[in-house]
């Protein structure tokens, strides 16, 4: 169909009028071929592929956001997005460092600006010199800029107590989620029964669901420990592993440390205990340890898979297959748009390794400003340079915030009836359990948390996730709300779903 105003010149309206006469003929019966895509012919996997962090909560809260601006009349004026880990859309500021090195890389003309201190033009200097052209827009090597994966190697040594870390062994990545993706479509193949299984946490991140149902790949659900500050338990995972041998070739265990969406820390024993495990049963070991400087509980403290890996000594660190992945995206950074990240393989087949070049050729590379990124983050502002005083400030502060921010979800859910909260060890989100009454859980047609987290935003302005898009035991209810507001903000969002969620239980009672 073509309104007049789309119609400009003979040219197009003899394209109007060819079109016309195809449509009627096809309406006719003298011509019709239906569309080479459609819903019923398209890939299967992907309308299995479900990502419940931008799911329909989310294209609802859009909506409402637009619908404010119109001057719709709503009990609230703005729509909080609790839902995702975007630290600077919630209002942190990025680390001055960062953003002045990269706008020297961007806009070398700015190395002759006396304003910009001499660490940070000697830092873009050096990532400039390394890249085609002097120039951030040019390509990289696939794997990565040379010079940035031997500072990610150094970083990863230096992090772990001296433990060598090989360059070769490093490659860069489209935040993590991108290698991610990467190592599993390596490690899934095989049909039917033989098809791989690759193990994962519930409550998981909807990456790992969705890249699974993308491969065709079988996920082998793993459940942590909710009555014990979400733990991991070995013999839930011996369970797991048992039960999906009937059905899939497992091959792969999955990790999240510090959790999300569950917010634990895991002990070294436990480490060492998945570790063994791994071993045992000869799965790869994938660790995603992207929120390895989010650590607040007391008590607490991240240790990386690869060095307690190779603390256990040479019966493990030689024959034990890992990737693990780091991101710029969380920690203290939070700088999710530039898209920085990497992974280090430990023990991949050399023949493996080939291919892996290969098929990371393929997408040519990572996006360079986000390389140039994660090279500062990896070689931050040393003490005897002039930009350490306030990039430790700047640090300190965001984290110091957000462990306080911790404390205070935990606080004020664990005084709402119905509401149970774990103490949010580290990342950045909580996952408290909701009792709902029964007359709301009957709801025909709805999932009882996607109901409550649907109401609360069409009440509240106050977007969160459903627990059941992150799985969880049946006949429990959760959602998963990030920390990241300011603190004020925060106070704000958490006596709205403290008024929420007792209206809301008055209601179905």
């Amino acid at each position: 169909i073509f309104t007049p105003w789309l119609i400009r010149g003979s040219f197009l309206q003899r394209c109007a009028r060819d079109i016309t006469n195809m449509s009627q003929q096809a309406v006719n019966g003298v011509s019709h071929r239906g569309r080479v895509l459609t819903l019923d012919s398209m890939n299967p996997n992907v309308k299995r592929v479900e990502y419940a962090v931008r799911g329909p909560i989310v294209q609802r809260a859009v909506q409402i956001e637009k619908e404010l601006k119109e001057g719709a009349k709503k009990p609230f004026t703005e729509v909080i997005k609790a839902n995702i880990g975007d630290a600077h859309a919630m209002g942190q500021k990025p680390i001055t460092f960062f953003r002045q090195v990269l706008a020297l890389c961007s806009y070398p003309a700015l190395l002759e600006d006396s304003k910009f201190p001499e660490d940070a033009k000697q830092r873009a200097r050096r990532i400039l010199e390394a890249c085609g052209g002097h120039s951030i827009g040019a390509y990289s090597a696939s794997q990565g800029i040379e010079c940035i994966r031997q500072d990610v190697a150094r970083y990863i040594e230096k992090r772990d107590g001296g433990i060598p870390s090989n360059p070769d062994n490093i490659y860069l990545s489209t935040g993590a989620s991108d290698a991610i993706v990467t190592i599993l479509k390596l490690l899934v193949c095989g049909e039917g029964r033989d098809r791989t299984g690759v193990m994962i946490s519930i409550p998981q991140y909807p990456l790992y669901s969705a890249a699974l149902a993308d491969l065709g790949a079988v996920q082998i659900n793993y459940y942590l420990d909710e009555d014990n500050c979400w733990s991991l338990n070995i013999t839930e995972l011996r369970r797991a592993l048992s039960a999906a041998r009937e059905h899939c070739n497992p091959r792969v265990l999955c990790i999240i440390n510090p959790g999300n969406p569950t917010g634990q820390v895991q002990s070294r024993q436990c480490i060492e205990d998945v570790i063994r495990f791994a071993k045992e049963e000869h799965l790869f070991l994938m660790a995603d340890e992207v929120y390895q400087d989010n650590v607040y509980a007391e008590g607490c403290q991240f240790h990386s898979f690869k060095k307690v890996l190779f603390e256990m000594g040479p019966e493990y660190s030689n024959t034990v297959e890992m990737a693990s992945f780091h991101s710029t995206s969380k920690c203290y950074m939070g700088e999710c748009g530039f898209r920085g990240g990497y992974m280090e393989v430990i023990n991949l087949d050399p023949e493996v390794k080939a291919q892996l070049i290969k098929l990371v050729s393929v997408r040519l590379c990572p996006p360079v400003p986000g390389q140039a990124l994660l090279d500062l983050v990896v070689n931050p502002p040393q003490p005897d340079e002039p930009s350490y005083a306030t990039f430790m400030k700047e640090r300190t502060a965001v984290l110091s915030a957000l462990a306080e921010k911790a404390r205070l979800t935990e606080q004020i859910f664990n005084t709402v009836p119905g509401i149970t909260c774990n103490p949010v060890q580290g990342a950045m989100y909580t996952f408290p359990r909701i009792t709902l009454p029964q007359k709301a859980i009957d709801k025909l047609g709805l999932v009882p948390d996607m109901f409550y987290c649907m109401r609360l935003l069409d009440e509240e302005g106050i977007c969160l996730v459903p627990g059941s898009g992150f799985g969880q035991r049946e006949g429990t209810y959760h959602f998963r709300m990030t920390i990241l507001p300011p603190t004020e903000k925060l106070k704000v969002v958490l006596q709205k779903i403290r008024e929420f969620q007792l209206r809301f239980t008055q209601e179905f009672s």
